[in-house]
């Protein structure tokens, strides 16, 4: 062959080669400087789900610790003489155990309690063991208390002991830490009355480990609260969505009840405990030692901006088709004064007010700095209408500020959808909360979704979503993916949009009733999902502005209309002086993009990268491998403000763009 015509094939090679690579255009704008992204744009939402509390993020290790289920020994094992009393100290958990004499010196009487899923202990980790106690009939009693190992069917059951001695008449609280001499998962607590002792009486027995999130004594437990301080969350919706709702109104949450000294806050049957029929749990209560105080302390220690949920008397529409259920309209007035007295609780002078003195008196003469409510969870309809309108009258009356959240119902669109938006304008709501419970079809439709909705009405609260992937339930690779591609625009459109939560949140391996959760444990482990680190990427480099970012013919990056499933979005951060995009790549294949940063950045520049893909699009961390698929960040640099990147297929890539 000449060298001219293999020179004519090498061309036309090369023509072909260039023609099959369909290479985009992204072009974002930083001198372009658009909306102020709000500090609450990513945010968490807390609901008592999966044992999120008891058995999860609230460190208490104990389960009913003050005898109040209804079944008053479930979760204890008892042995010898062990009766049960009602005339206890706190009249909100009036019961106790007394422990007597077993009839036998070779007999032993006590108590053993098999914790959530059994009790984790750590090597040579310190555990507070702690019990209101007295001895009736004057004199003093021993209490011997046992970390234990149940399961140990070759050797000593014993992990760790020490005596408790008990004195006197009166009700008082002892307090004792405990070293754990071995690992044990689902270990127990044992506690047996010395045979030489006198009767005892024994109320709120309580186990903590000593290590709680910032050291509090009715703490949360530390590896699951630092998982959310670790998403530097903007705003932290709590105590739930269902819950705060009740089965019916009788239990629904009520924050008055969770507040207070924590050994005199009544039980609550909690929302979940029967409602799966095929993940049981009848063992389900709320203990409120998690109450608003420690979520209030939470947010503040997390930086997040409190977003508290109350009943709007409605209990929860999904079980409750008659009005009978539901708060009369016209007595309503309860409910809405535990509204004003938590504005109080959060905000209120404690010289002034006694809900405000309360929280003093917990520990926190400061201010809370509420600045949000949300009234009602997922209800719809008209009469949630005519039951939400009181509420904003009387709060917009007496406290202005306070940015009042309501509801879109619970789905992301429909009848109900649509008759709630206009009904949110008309009654001045500020916020409307969405939820999106939907496939991977869904959210790659949904990219768009905020691009056209109305600048002049209430704001957007993307309240609960979560990509469950069709005929999967998990937390894989390719949900988050789909999350992330959803983001963009939520981001994109940082005007409208003020809040987004994933939802739920925390999930106990052996407890689950609902899932895909973000973040999973059992009783000494735990492990960020896929969707944690997508919602990490973006709360974390979320940025101060939004900038524009138009990919190709002029279009925002919305994944459709010819644009190869990408999805992009584009901020700049005026503190660090960096522009940072963040682009989705959704399709079977990897993408070319011409990326054009005009102004602001011009010639050499540094890039940090930081690419999410997986090698299964069903992969998954676990507890066994909790780093499986994390992000990987490498370093760039580019000799110009325009240069060519390729994205790989089913990947997210942020470039975190500064000058040299």
């Amino acid at each position: 062959m000449s060298m001219k015509k293999l020179l004519c094939l090498m061309l036309l090679s090369s023509s072909l080669s260039a023609f099959s690579v369909n290479e985009h255009v992204l072009t974002v704008s930083p001198k372009k400087i658009g909306a102020p992204i709000p500090s609450t744009l990513y945010g968490i939402f807390f609901e008592d789900i999966n044992f999120a509390a008891d058995g999860g993020l609230y460190g208490e290790l104990v389960k009913n610790r003050s005898f109040e289920f209804p079944d008053h020994f479930m979760g204890w094992n008892i042995f010898g003489n062990v009766k049960l009393n009602s005339d206890g100290p706190f009249d909100k958990n009036p019961h106790y155990v007394r422990l007597g004499y077993s009839g036998h010196n070779d007999k032993h009487s006590g108590l053993e309690n098999e914790g959530y899923f059994g009790i984790g202990y750590n090597k040579n980790n310190l555990y507070r063991f702690s019990v209101w106690a007295r001895v009736p009939e004057g004199g003093s009693a021993t209490l011997h208390v046992m970390f234990c190992d149940p399961n140990n069917r070759n050797g000593n059951q014993q992990i760790a002991e020490t005596d408790v001695v008990v004195e006197g008449k009166e009700w008082k609280k002892y307090s004792v830490e405990i070293r754990a001499t071995r690992t044990v998962d689902k270990g127990s607590l044992r506690v047996v009355l010395r045979k030489e002792s006198n009767v005892v009486d024994l109320e709120h027995i309580s186990l903590f480990p000593v290590d709680t999130w910032k050291g509090h004594e009715n703490g949360m437990r530390k590896d699951l609260a630092q998982a959310l301080a670790d998403l530097h969350p903007g705003v932290f919706r709590f105590p739930g969505g269902c819950i705060v709702e009740g089965t019916d109104l009788a239990t629904r949450y009520q924050w008055k009840n969770s507040v207070g000294p924590v050994e005199n806050r009544p039980l609550n049957e909690n929302r979940w405990h029967y409602t799966f029929e095929n993940r049981f749990f009848p063992d389900y209560f709320q203990s409120y030692g998690l109450g608003f105080f420690e979520y209030f302390q939470l947010c503040e220690e997390i930086g997040a901006s409190p977003l508290p949920v109350v009943s709007v008397g409605l209990a929860c529409q999904f079980q409750n088709h008659s009005e009978e259920a539901h708060q009369p309209i016209g007595e309503l007035q309860p409910y809405i004064d535990d509204v004003l007295d938590l504005i109080e609780f959060a905000n209120g002078n404690p010289d002034k007010n006694r809900w405000a003195k309360l929280r003093a008196d917990m520990g926190h003469p400061a201010p809370f700095n509420l600045k949000y409510v949300a009234i009602g969870n997922e209800q719809w309809g008209q009469t949630y209408i005519d039951h939400l309108k009181p509420f904003v009258e009387q709060v917009r009356k007496k406290y202005p500020n306070i940015k009042i959240v309501g509801t879109a119902g619970p789905n992301s669109e429909g009848a109900d959808f649509e008759f709630l938006w206009p009904e949110m304008r008309k009654i001045g709501a500020d916020l409307v909360d969405e939820h999106f419970y939907r496939p991977e079809s869904w959210f790659l439709q949904s990219g768009n979704r905020y691009d056209n909705y109305d600048r002049k009405g209430p704001k957007v609260f993307a309240g609960e979503y979560a990509c469950h992937g069709k005929g999967k339930g998990w937390n894989h690779f390719e949900a988050a993916l789909m999350e992330a591609a959803f983001l963009t625009g939520v981001e994109r459109n940082a005007d409208v949009v003020e809040m987004a939560t994933y939802a739920p949140l925390f999930a106990h391996v052996d407890g689950w009733q609902w899932r895909p959760d973000m973040i999973w444990y059992d009783n000494l482990r735990s492990y960020k999902t896929c969707s944690w680190w997508i919602q990490s990427l973006f709360s974390n480099n979320k940025g101060t502005n939004v900038i524009s970012c138009i990919l190709d013919n002029n279009k925002p990056a919305a994944g459709n209309n010819g644009q190869d499933g990408l999805f992009a979005s584009s901020v700049i951060d005026k503190v660090t002086k960096s522009v940072i995009v963040k682009i989705v790549n959704t399709n079977d294949s990897k993408q070319t993009i011409k990326l054009n940063v005009n102004g602001y950045l011009k010639n050499k520049i540094k890039a940090v990268v930081t690419t999410f893909q997986s090698d299964s699009l069903d992969g998954e961390n676990t507890l066994d491998e909790p780093n499986k698929y994390v992000p990987v960040t490498t370093q760039q640099e580019f000799p110009s403000n325009s240069f060519t990147i390729s994205v790989p297929a089913k990947s997210f890539v942020m470039y975190e763009l500064k000058q040299q």
